[in-house]
């Protein structure tokens, strides 16, 4: 049976946020065309600075030459379990606005956001994510033909969840250690006094 780690929280979260975690087991299942796009569109509905919606999503499915670029792209700690999910997918920021291309100084943060209602999104189907910010900038820029104006982010490995077991060290360990968090006390301050 797979590994679900569920987050203990102090708090009533959500069940859809205390659910997402990011494994590195993932099964042969195949996502649904209609999956993919369900979990592309929920991040399009993210908001953003102008209604800019400065993001990019560019994905490959696994057995294509796409996801073989994409993974070739990706760090040394990423690439023996990434290899396994059935779609990559690299997260790009338009650096500039359409309007009048002056900087988009909140663009990093919009594609965040972007981010966090696809992952959810993948969560809400029980399609499990994980993010990587460990790829080659250059090699993955050259792969998909970006210009100047795009900045990729993050690849994220969309998949359905496997056996932990299958993993080899140092994986496995990180695949059953818990999940924990620091405390509001260390990121939250109030200024109410």
């Amino acid at each position: 049976m797979s590994h679900i780690k569920i987050a203990n929280t102090k708090h009533d979260v959500l069940d859809l946020i205390k659910n997402r975690w990011s494994p590195r087991s993932f099964s042969d299942k195949v996502i649904s065309e209609k999956d993919l796009h369900t979990i592309l569109e929920a991040a399009g509905w993210a908001a953003s600075a102008n209604n800019e919606q400065p993001w990019q999503y560019y994905y490959a499915s696994k057995g294509n030459d796409g996801f073989a670029q994409i993974a070739e792209s990706l760090a040394a700690g990423n690439k023996p379990w990434a290899q396994h999910a059935d779609i990559l997918i690299v997260a790009v920021a338009r650096k500039t606005y359409e309007a009048n291309q002056a900087e988009n100084v909140t663009a990093l943060h919009d594609l965040g956001m972007a981010n966090a209602h696809l992952l959810l999104q993948a969560s809400a189907l029980n399609i499990y994510s994980h993010m990587m910010g460990g790829f080659d900038n250059t090699k993955i820029s050259e792969t998909l033909g970006l210009t100047e104006n795009q900045l990729p982010v993050a690849v994220i490995a969309l998949g359905y969840l496997d056996e932990a077991e299958k993993l080899e060290e140092p994986f496995k360990s990180r695949e059953l250690a818990p999940r924990v968090r620091k405390p509001l006390s260390e990121f939250v301050f109030s200024k109410n006094a």
